[in-house]
């Protein structure tokens, strides 16, 4: 009885949580058209849990401007949990008796207006096996109705998927049951309660408001239950401005004055958005299929171009940016060449990862220490191989593929954390930064011969990436590297960008 009352609280902090952060969109300049955010408000019944409206509509991947988002959001305390498309027609899935959120889906878009999306956010995970993980688009997740519809008959695997709904929701015709998914996203494997904590603290960071603080309670929870019993759950921007008068959230010191800029090539979710606005964002995800490039897509002729056209942009006109790379560390490296030391251009990187996400500078004070470094002769080739072991030890795979795809390298420099390889090995962006020097430093005494190609694969956060990349001038020409980590292709590297 305990676990389950605790369970109820944290269900309820999770859905407050992702309230705060949308709300912070209330005071971003970067977000001037995000109008209103509401929590538990009335809405359409199983889409109430946070709603946001937009004016001028949110530009997305969608033919029209997302006027009103409406979202449910679904915590469970672990992540044990697993679902697949036929959970969508059972009520015990959203915690119901009766109503499935399918249907809980056909009447809010029944009763909805027009330009509206609805969004299940759940730390509940879609099963690899089931016909519903391939219905998810990477870039939004919404559902990609061109699939559901391929094969004729009901005895294919998505005709046992549309007739399943389609009856289960009573309607005539497949092209009724497309209309009806249409404007549904489920926003699966969700961030930890914890992790939500730690972004709403950066959210509030940027948008210049005090954190929760380091104390057992979370201040944001109670005040998100406080505003709905006193019916002030409806915020808009003016609204939220005397709350956080009212509340003395508002830092003395504002934050400092830096333009958002973001470089996507995977979606990190429906909160994205407050990133930086769409002018300010290069989305590549149309060139990905998760997280491997589209079929007749190229790394050193499509994406790069991109990303070196939209990065020429910038620097020439910001000379203080905030950059979020929900990336590939390739992207992050190719980054810190676009805006490296030469440039006089300030970054900061907000760095997401499995833990929450922080704001990394070189200069921000947190130091550690010098990574330990060594040497392996492989071969009589003239190329370097630099193997970076931050989040985990790579060697063993660099020295498989190396063996047989890259023959001309020769020597390979290896570079481990102190302690080992974990998911906090670096201390924070000085860290980094001062790593990036050791090892540029460390490959300059190798003496690579003229020509030698530098190859890097990298283990470790984006920021440090960057960090890495900004040193690419001194170093000669480079080649980066991907690894397949779901085995979705080979389970092996493969090569992204040739620079220089």
């Amino acid at each position: 009885m305990a676990d389950a009352v605790i369970a109820n609280w944290d269900g309820h902090d999770y859905q407050a949580r992702f309230f705060w952060i949308h709300a912070s969109g209330l005071r971003n300049p970067e977000t001037p058209h995000v109008v209103e955010v509401s929590y538990e408000t009335d809405g359409p019944k199983g889409f109430d849990d946070v709603v946001v409206r937009y004016s001028p509509g949110h530009v997305g991947r969608r033919s029209f401007r997302v006027e009103t988002a409406h979202h449910q959001v679904k915590f469970h305390v672990n992540q044990a949990g697993r679902f697949g498309f036929k959970d969508l027609i059972e009520p015990e899935f959203i915690g119901a008796t009766a109503v499935s959120i399918l249907e809980r889906l056909k009447e809010a878009v029944e009763k909805s207006p027009p330009n509206s999306t609805f969004t299940l956010v759940t730390t509940d995970r879609v099963r690899d096996d089931d016909p519903l993980s391939k219905l998810l688009k990477t870039a939004d997740k919404s559902l990609d109705v061109g699939k559901l519809a391929v094969g004729k008959t009901e005895q294919s695997e998505m005709g046992k998927v549309r007739a399943l709904w389609r009856e289960h929701l009573k309607l005539d015709t497949d092209e009724e049951l497309y209309a009806i998914l249409d404007t549904f996203h489920i926003m699966e494997g969700y961030h930890s309660l914890q992790d939500m904590r730690e972004h709403v603290d950066l959210h509030f960071q940027v948008v210049g408001l005090s954190s929760g603080g380091n104390s057992l309670e979370f201040k944001f929870d109670g005040a998100a239950r406080a505003l709905k019993v006193t019916q002030r759950n409806k915020l808009t921007r003016e609204a939220f401005e005397e709350l956080c008068i009212e509340q003395g959230w508002i830092k003395s010191t504002q934050p400092e004055d830096r333009k958002n800029i973001s470089i996507k090539s995977f979606s990190d979710g429906p909160t994205d958005y407050l990133d930086a606005t769409p002018e300010n964002t290069l989305s590549l995800l149309h060139m990905f299929d998760v997280r491997h490039l589209q079929a007749g897509a190229d790394w050193n002729t499509d994406v790069r171009p991109a990303v070196e056209d939209f990065l020429t942009r910038v620097r020439e006109t910001d000379k203080s940016i905030r950059l979020f790379l929900d990336s590939h560390s390739s992207v992050a490296f190719l980054a810190g060449a676009m805006l490296g030391f030469k440039t006089n251009t300030h970054v900061e990187i907000n760095q997401k990862g499995r833990g929450p996400t922080t704001v990394w500078r070189s200069d921000d004070g947190k130091a550690g220490p010098p990574a330990s470094t060594s040497v392996i002769d492989i071969g009589n080739g003239l190329d370097v191989a630099v193997v970076v072991s931050f989040s985990r030890n790579a060697l063993a795979d660099v020295q498989e593929y190396v063996k047989t795809k890259v023959p001309s390298i020769g020597r390979i420099l290896h570079v481990t954390p102190v302690g080992g390889p974990g998911q906090k090995s670096l201390a924070g962006g000085e860290h980094a930064a001062d790593i990036a020097d050791q090892i540029a430093d460390a490959l300059k005494s190798l003496r690579p011969a003229f020509g030698a190609q530098r190859h890097f694969f990298i283990s470790g956060p984006n920021a440090f990436a960057f960090s890495m990349g900004q040193h690419r001038d001194a170093m000669g020409p480079v080649t980066l590297y991907e690894f397949d980590f779901k085995g979705a292709v080979d389970g092996s590297y493969h090569p992204s960008f040739r620079i220089g």
